[in-house]
């Protein structure tokens, strides 16, 4: 008799028990709940691309220019469209081009292209991000924003640091003459030195 009493007693302490013990799990499915969002997979461009040793040569205002090393480490090309910064309301991505042989600077037609798990270099006498109508000067160790824009549609902010820079002479002035390719082809070099744009 005394341990047909027990037996359900037992049964009431495990039930409540377990009942007690569900309240403790909701915050764990809460927290679960909470942190799934940030798993969805970013913008193929944004995932796949870094920008390494980016950086801005140093103006005082007009015009300058941003390199570094475009980083793919996705299985498919990825190209870049556009650039803005904050620096700068007119942002393009040049190439440097032999035209009759004199070194002029134009935009990429088509942005820059990065192999699948490749590079794609920014560097003076070569492809760059273009920067015109500068009225904040860029002093060394400056930072200065930057966001990309690729053709599947991401995107992908960095921030390239501010240095001085006199390789090829090179010293963007505004009201220099940019070639007969539509105001975008020339140089960007000073008076003197045209044809010396970037090396």
């Amino acid at each position: 008799m005394f341990l047909r009493r027990i037996a359900p007693a037992a049964v009431l302490i495990a039930v409540v028990s377990a009942c007690g013990s569900q309240p403790a799990a909701q915050p764990e499915t809460q927290a679960a709940a909470q942190t799934a969002p940030q798993a969805t997979p970013a913008p193929s461009g944004q995932a796949a691309i870094s920008v390494t040793d980016p950086w801005v040569k140093g103006t005082e205002s007009g015009m300058t220019a941003a390199f570094g090393t475009l980083v793919n480490n996705g299985d498919t090309e990825v190209t870049v469209l556009s650039a803005t910064s904050p620096l700068s309301p007119d942002v393009e991505l040049h190439e440097v081009v032999d035209s009759g042989g004199k070194m002029v600077m134009r935009p990429k037609e088509g942005g820059f292209t990065i192999p699948a798990h490749g590079t794609h270099q920014l560097e003076p006498g070569g492809d760059h991000i273009m920067l015109m109508g500068v009225t904040t000067p860029v002093k060394p160790g400056d930072q200065i924003s930057f966001t990309l824009t690729f053709k599947d549609g991401g995107t992908l902010e960095f921030t390239a640091i501010g240095k001085e820079f006199a390789g090829g002479k090179e010293n963007y002035q505004p009201g220099m003459d940019h070639g007969a390719d539509g105001g975008h082809g020339g140089d960007h070099g000073a008076s003197g030195e045209t044809g010396k744009d970037h090396g």
